[in-house]
């Protein structure tokens, strides 16, 4: 597992569970006191052994730790370069959706070496927006769910999602746009000081 992605669940556990509760899934995860490098890589085990013990101290399913690890990379100010990287994909959220196809490749542009899931939209007549989701790692597609609910709010649209179909290697999201300016949303600049 890319350094980025086990940082990213070092950072979220100790933001909004408190530095004790990482310090906790550290030991019990066997992780090195400092914790990850950013730009190393690390055993697919060990992301496994984090999420277990993060799971059992905080009491949530993994499937809900996941999907608030998703949404709290769109919405906290230290990943900023994240939710500027996603709001160059469109104007709305509608326009953001059909440009998911092209994330990996904006992702590689950033860090070539990291392994993000493929995504592919398409229409649905009963769900509005159907996303499959192909690769990454297990449990992907509700970091995707949670980082697609932070970016309807971020854009102000009033979506929901789920997800409806997992199976190794591959799971599908609906996504049902009930109202595309809901409210104002956050705003964006294309300057990088910008908000």
């Amino acid at each position: 597992m890319h350094g980025l992605i086990n940082r990213a669940i070092q950072c979220f556990l100790g933001d909004t569970y408190g530095a004790e509760c990482w310090s906790h899934v550290a030991r019990v995860a066997g992780v090195e006191p400092g914790g990850f490098e950013a730009m190393l890589t690390y055993e697919d085990a060990l992301t496994d052994a984090v999420l277990d013990a993060a799971v059992d101290r905080v009491g949530l399913p993994r499937e809900m730790l996941l999907e608030d690890l998703g949404t709290y990379l769109v919405s906290n100010k230290e990943f900023e370069a994240l939710r500027r990287l996603l709001r160059f994909g469109g104007e709305n959220f509608l326009e953001f959706l059909f440009t998911l196809d092209d994330l990996p490749e904006r992702g590689h542009l950033a860090v070539p070496d990291l392994e993000l899931p493929d995504l592919e939209l398409s229409e649905d007549a009963e769900d509005g927006f159907v996303i499959h989701c192909r690769g990454g790692w297990p449990g992907v597609e509700f970091v995707v769910q949670g980082m697609l609910r932070a970016m309807a709010d971020d854009y102000g649209a009033l979506a929901l999602l789920d997800v409806i179909d997992r199976k190794p290697g591959r799971a599908t999201l609906t996504v049902s746009l009930l109202d595309a300016a809901f409210h104002a949303g956050r705003s964006f600049s294309l300057a990088a000081g910008g908000r």
